[in-house]
């Protein structure tokens, strides 16, 4: 069987959904290409070919014949190349808005007001002609091209009408005659092309920053993964590139640095911070024959490791590919424009022709004048700029109210889905936990003097244990001191143990306390169990063989989470809780807050094939995490939520993100979301219902029976007041509840 390779990369010069059928529609039509789909809101041609038939080079030679480009250098090259040539196409575009809105603002006022004024048609002319020619030219040049090539887009629509109405307006204002002379007057319509050229630049602008690409999370997540490592070759430690390991290398890791690729300890021990991809606070523990991950970050101690996974094979850049596909697949409302875009400029177009030919069959040459005025009429009214700015306008205005409530809504995919999700995954370290390791019981067998207070404050700050930072945070306050210890001892997988007044003392887990041989008394052993039971990390801390005190330490369970669980229920959602931790502690947690489905010991992977089973099974799912451990999930759900006090990548991946550490804040999502979309689809129901009525009436159905015939005049002015009603019904979301 042939190899089969995948690629996602930036796709340049794309202006609308059309533009975006097209390249895939000529992608897809390559030979060698089992599949490709390209993402007007992402920028992105995820395409999946046979590498011996076809490559990339050859792709990108198709595209650019076809108009448009594609960034194919390697992964952080092509989207640093395509950020910046996105830049300036945004500076561009806001540029070219506020100059199309300079001059149509006059246009409108001579066209509307005065159009009686001495030489008022050559000023109107020459600003129409600039807003066309400095500030619309796209919409002609896309056009033509389009039309060369005997397709169509928004921009062919905006180019024929703008174009026939200057046109149409031009032999008017130098043959006024032609009309005189058939008992008409000969009306001059310039602010028509300068204002929807204003309009539909407005959209596109505000379209733009609604779907702008997330891009910054691929590269975040790429950042984690160091650049070279420390190989050993024959015994000694040489710096090399990432891209030269192979799988079985030998690799030294320092501590604090990150580990450069999968694998496994041949030597050493330590603790490795796996927050980023296990979400969980507490750093694992690491002795030879433990796997550890690439972009994880060892602490203290250092280690040799031998590469198990390297390249495109390790945990990370599975992530990091699973992000990419599931943000270059296409969101519900893109679909809806792909729609429009393929069905109604090609409609309008010949709906304008058959117009014409209509009045002509029907009147003779006695008609020509009237079938032109209806065609001018036609293409004026039905400028898409209504359908333009439907989505966006609503889109912005829910974004501007949920962010004034502490929600950032990113995708107009979570718009639409959120209002369907029935089912929702939550992480629980950080998400429904506060995500950092607290003492929250003690239990003391002697008296609790200052000097057993200072011995166990000192053993803390020297222990290199990820729960010595919860000890000390906890005894901040209590007045101990640090002193300098006889002598002092680490033991892996146990604790530590120092020497103070030739007495040994010691603090760690149960594995120590036997060491030393204590005896537990009765009382203390049921606080013990009564915490073991709970789900606690305990901490036992003694002297020789004396127990002098026992600690329990836990991710102590937001005081929001609670109620937003049984507002999630109230909803209707079912609630499931998934987590990289012990099984005993996500029961604790699950039993806490109510919720009966959870799965504990999960990996990334684990959560993503979770979510797709639910999603297999029917169910509308919504995840919110916390964490980089999350991002593969959150980019798998139908509708992702990253917690704002989480990992930057987790916000970035993610379509919503909950500013403040507060659950509840995804129920008022969910209403602003079904607030916003019920605008979106108005909005879509009035450009279409304006559209189907005003489009028969330019055309002059009602001329027969009541001798209306729509001045194309009348029909710019309803074109722009189509406009202004999408964006004032979209402004009505601020002042719902």
């Amino acid at each position: 069987m042939k190899n089969i390779d995948k690629r996602t990369v930036p796709v340049l010069g794309m202006g609308c959904a059309a533009c975006a059928n097209y390249v895939e529609d000529t992608v897809r039509k390559l030979p060698g290409v089992e599949e490709a789909t390209v993402n007007f809101a992402a920028n992105t041609l995820s395409v999946t070919f046979r590498p011996s038939d076809i490559s990339l080079e050859d792709t990108q030679t198709a595209v650019r014949v076809a108009g448009y480009d594609l960034v194919i250098e390697d992964t952080s090259d092509a989207m640093e190349a395509g950020e910046e040539i996105n830049r300036k196409s945004d500076k561009r575009l806001r540029r070219n808005t506020a100059g199309a809105w300079i001059l149509a603002i006059p246009l409108a006022v001579l066209g509307m007001v005065f159009m009686h004024l001495p030489y008022a048609n050559q000023v109107m002319m020459a600003l129409a002609f600039a807003s066309m020619l400095l500030f619309g030219r796209s919409f002609y040049i896309n056009g033509l091209r389009h039309a060369l090539r005997g397709n169509a887009n928004m921009d062919t629509l905006v180019a024929l009408s703008t174009s026939i109405a200057f046109l149409f307006s031009l032999f008017n204002t130098f043959y006024p005659q032609f009309w005189t002379s058939r008992g008409l007057e000969p009306h001059v319509y310039y602010e028509a092309p300068g204002i929807i050229i204003a309009f539909v630049l407005s959209g596109k602008l505000l379209e733009e920053r609604a779907k702008h690409s997330t891009s910054s999370a691929i590269k975040e997540l790429m950042e984690l993964q160091p650049k070279t490592a420390r190989k050993v070759i024959d015994g000694k430690e040489e710096e090399a590139l990432i891209s030269t390991l192979k799988v079985g290398d030998l690799i030294n890791v320092r501590p604090g640095e990150k580990i450069p690729v999968d694998g496994r300890l041949v030597k050493g021990a330590s603790f490795v911070d796996e927050s980023m991809l296990s979400g969980e606070p507490v750093a694992a523990e690491k002795t030879p024959g433990d796997n550890v991950l690439a972009g994880t970050v060892n602490q203290k101690g250092a280690f040799t490791m031998q590469a198990t996974g390297v390249g495109h094979a390790t945990v990370l850049a599975q992530i990091i590919r699973t992000v990419q596909e599931a943000q270059g697949s296409k969101a519900p409302v893109q679909r809806i424009v792909d729609r429009i875009s393929r069905l109604f400029v090609p409609a309008v177009v010949i709906i304008a022709v058959v117009t014409l030919l209509v009045w002509l069959v029907a009147g003779g040459a006695s008609f020509f004048s009237y079938g032109l005025l209806a065609a001018v009429s036609v293409l004026v009214i039905a400028c898409p700029c209504a359908l333009g700015l439907a989505t966006p306008t609503a889109l912005m205005a829910g974004i501007g109210k949920a962010a004034e409530r502490h929600i950032l809504i990113k995708d107009a995919c979570a718009l639409e889905n959120l209002c369907k999700i029935d089912t929702i995954v939550l992480d629980k370290t950080g998400t429904l936990t506060e995500g950092a390791p607290q003492v929250t019981d003690s239990y003391w067998l002697s008296e609790s003097n200052i000097r057993y207070l200072d011995i166990l404050y000192t053993a803390e700050l020297k222990s290199e244990h990820p729960l010595a930072s919860a000890v000390i945070k906890w005894m901040e306050d209590s007045g101990a001191s640090v002193f300098e210890p006889e002598h002092f001892e680490s033991i892996t997988g146990q604790g530590v143990c120092m020497k103070a007044d030739n007495k040994t003392c010691w603090v760690g887990n149960k594995k120590m306390s036997d060491r030393f041989h204590t005896v537990i008394p009765d009382k203390a052993a049921k606080h013990i169990a009564h915490w073991d039971k709970a789900g606690y990390s305990i901490v036992y801390y003694g002297e020789e063989s004396v127990l002098l005190a026992v600690l329990a330490i836990t991710d102590r369970i937001r005081k929001t989470s609670p109620a937003a669980i049984e507002s999630f229920k109230k909803q209707g959602i079912e609630v499931h809780l998934l987590t990289g931790d012990t099984q005993r502690s996500a029961g604790t947690t699950a039993a806490a807050l109510g919720i009966k489905h959870f799965k504990a010991g999960v990996s990334p992977n684990d959560k993503d094939e979770y979510i797709k089973a639910l999603q297999r099974s029917g169910k509308k799912v919504a995840m919110i995490g916390d964490g980089i451990n999350d991002s593969q999930a959150l980019a798998r759900a139908d509708v992702s939520i990253a917690m704002g006090k989480g990992a930057d990548i987790a916000m970035d991946v993610a379509m919503v993100t909950l500013i403040t550490p507060d659950l509840s804040l995804f129920s008022k999502a969910v209403r602003i979301s079904k607030q916003t979309v019920r605008l979106i689809r108005q909005n879509l129901f009035w450009a279409f219902i304006f559209n189907l009525t005003g489009i028969p009436l330019a055309a002059g159905v009602l001329y027969p029976v009541s001798g209306l015939l729509l001045n194309p005049m009348i029909a710019g002015a309803a074109m722009a007041f189509s406009s202004v009603a999408v964006v004032t019904n979209s402004l009505r979301l601020k002042f719902m509840n």
